[in-house]
C-alpha cells in the first residue's frame, strides 16, 4: 500500500477537485436560472466598463484647463504633434479611462464607449469604432466633436469637458494606438472541459486499478467513482453531440446597432413591412437600404443613438454598398423551410419561431431550431382548414371538419411528420 501512496493521494485529490468543481458548476447554474429567465441579457444605454490599468488612483490638476476656439491658433502647434512617448501614451489611456483629475472632474470616455468586447447592447459606439473613425483625422476633428458636438445627444453628453489642446492630443494618440490593439476579449469559460478532463483521468485510473493493479482492496471506491464519472462523461458528450450545430441564445453584433424594440414595438412597426418576401418566398429575406430609407430620408436622428447609427444606413447608401448584417437563423441545407408555407398558409405569427421580437434590442435566437422542436409543433399546431388552399387540397377534412365528423386538424394530420415533407 505505501508503495502505491502518491497514485492513491492524486486519486483522492482528483476525486475532491472533480467534485467540487461539480457541485460549483450545479450551483452556478441554478442560481444563474433562478435569477433570469431570458436568454438575453438586459439592454443598457451605458455600460460601465472599468478597465485594467496598473495604477488605479487619480492624478490632481488645481487648474482647469480648458480649450476654445480663441486657443485654436495658439495651440495650432500641439495639434500637429505626430510624434509621442511611450509616458505620452500612458497618460493619454488615463485621461481617456478618467483617471486624470481635469480641474474639478474627470472624463471617463469608457463609461459610454465599450473597450472590450460585450454581449449586451451599448447604443454608444465602441471605442473601436470611433478610434478607427478618427485614425485618419486630426486633432482638432477630435476636438470639436468634443468640445463643440453637433448632434443633441452629443451635446448634453459632452456638456462640461474641460480638456485642453494637450489633454486632446494624448486622447487622440492613445485612440490611435487602440485603432491597432482592438476591444479585449472576455476570457472563456473551460468549467465543463476542466471537469471532463479530471472526470477522464479518474476513470482511467480507477479502470486500471480495478482491472490490473488493485491498490484498494475494497474495490467499491473504484466503482463508485466509475459510476460517477462514466456518467458525468457520458452526459456532457451527450449534450454536447445534440447541441452540435445548433445556435439557441446566438446574439451576434450587427455592423449596424438596429433595436427591434425601437421599431418593432415603440413604433409598432409590421415585421411584413421590412420583411416583405415572408408571405411569397421561402426566406424572409433581409431589408434593403430603399426600406431603411422610407422612413429615414426624413428621421435622422435617433433618441437612443443620435445620428450615429443612422448615419452608417446613409453612408451605405450613398456608397451604394449593402450593410453586412450577420444572419442569425440558419437552418442546415438539408432541410426545407417556407415562410410563405408557414406565414401565408399556416397563418402562424412571427413571434411563435423568432420570440417576444418587440421586446429585443439586440435580436437573438430563441428556439435552437431542432427536428424535435419543429415536430412538437407540428403535434400541437391546429390547422385552420378555412384556409382556400387547404379547402382546395384537404377537400376531404374540411368536409368532414364542417360535418362535425372531426373537431381540429392538427398539421401532422396533413403530412407534418412525413420526412419527405422537411427532407429532400
Amino acid at each position: 500500500m505505501r508503495k502505491y501512496f502518491p497514485v492513491v493521494k492524486i486519486k483522492y485529490l482528483l476525486s475532491l477537485i472533480f467534485f467540487s468543481l461539480l457541485m460549483a458548476t450545479v450551483l452556478s447554474d441554478s442560481l444563474q436560472a433562478t435569477n433570469t429567465n431570458k436568454i438575453q441579457p438586459k439592454d443598457t444605454t451605458r455600460i460601465q466598463v472599468k478597465d485594467t490599468t496598473k495604477v488605479h488612483g487619480k492624478d490632481s490638476l488645481n487648474l482647469p484647463v480648458k480649450d476654445s476656439i480663441s486657443h485654436v491658433s495658439s495651440d495650432s502647434t500641439i495639434y500637429k504633434r505626430t510624434i509621442f512617448s511611450s509616458e505620452d501614451l500612458r497618460r493619454g489611456e488615463r485621461l481617456f479611462f478618467g483617471l486624470v483629475y481635469l480641474g474639478d472632474k474627470s472624463v471617463n470616455c469608457a463609461d459610454c464607449h465599450n473597450t472590450r468586447v460585450s454581449d449586451t447592447l451599448n447604443w454608444n459606439p465602441d471605442a473601436l469604432e470611433i478610434s478607427r473613425k478618427y485614425l485618419e483625422k486630426s486633432s482638432l476633428d477630435l476636438r470639436k466633436v468634443l468640445l463643440k458636438p453637433a448632434g443633441p445627444k452629443m451635446k448634453q453628453v459632452h456638456k462640461g469637458f474641460q480638456l485642453g489642446a494637450e489633454d486632446i492630443v494624448l486622447i487622440k494618440a492613445y485612440m490611435n494606438k487602440f485603432a491597432g490593439i482592438g476591444l479585449k476579449q472576455n476570457k472563456p469559460v473551460i468549467t465543463n472541459l476542466l471537469l471532463l478532463i479530471v472526470a477522464s483521468i479518474l476513470f482511467l485510473l480507477s479502470s486500471i486499478d480495478v482491472v490490473i493493479r488493485k491498490i484498494y482492496k475494497d474495490q467499491r471506491i473504484n466503482w463508485a467513482i466509475l459510476t460517477v464519472t462514466g456518467i458525468f462523461i457520458t452526459w456532457i458528450l451527450a449534450i454536447n453531440a445534440i447541441a452540435f450545430g445548433r445556435a439557441k441564445g446566438y446574439a451576434p453584433a450587427q455592423p449596424i446597432k438596429f433595436s427591434h424594440a425601437v421599431h418593432a414595438g415603440q413604433n409598432k412597426t409590421d415585421c411584413n413591412y421590412c420583411h416583405y418576401t415572408a408571405r411569397t418566398s421561402k426566406t424572409a429575406g433581409i431589408p434593403a437600404g430603399s426600406i431603411c430609407l422610407n422612413c429615414h430620408f426624413l428621421v435622422r436622428n435617433g433618441t437612443r443613438s443620435g445620428a450615429t447609427e443612422i448615419a452608417k444606413v446613409l453612408k451605405a447608401l450613398d456608397d451604394k454598398k449593402p450593410v453586412k448584417w450577420v444572419r442569425i437563423y440558419k437552418l442546415p441545407d438539408f432541410v426545407f423551410f417556407s415562410h410563405e408555407q408557414h406565414v401565408s398558409a399556416g397563418k402562424i405569427t412571427c413571434d411563435a419561431c423568432h420570440g417576444n421580437v418587440k421586446e429585443m434590442n439586440r435580436l437573438y435566437q430563441v428556439p435552437d431550431l431542432s427536428m424535435g422542436w419543429c415536430i412538437d409543433c407540428h403535434k400541437t399546431r391546429k390547422v385552420n382548414l378555412s384556409n382556400e388552399y387547404y379547402k382546395t387540397y384537404y377537400s376531404d377534412l374540411y368536409d368532414s371538419l364542417k360535418a362535425g365528423k372531426i373537431d381540429s386538424v392538427r398539421v401532422t394530420g396533413i403530412g407534418g411528420r412525413d420526412c419527405g415533407k422537411c427532407h429532400y
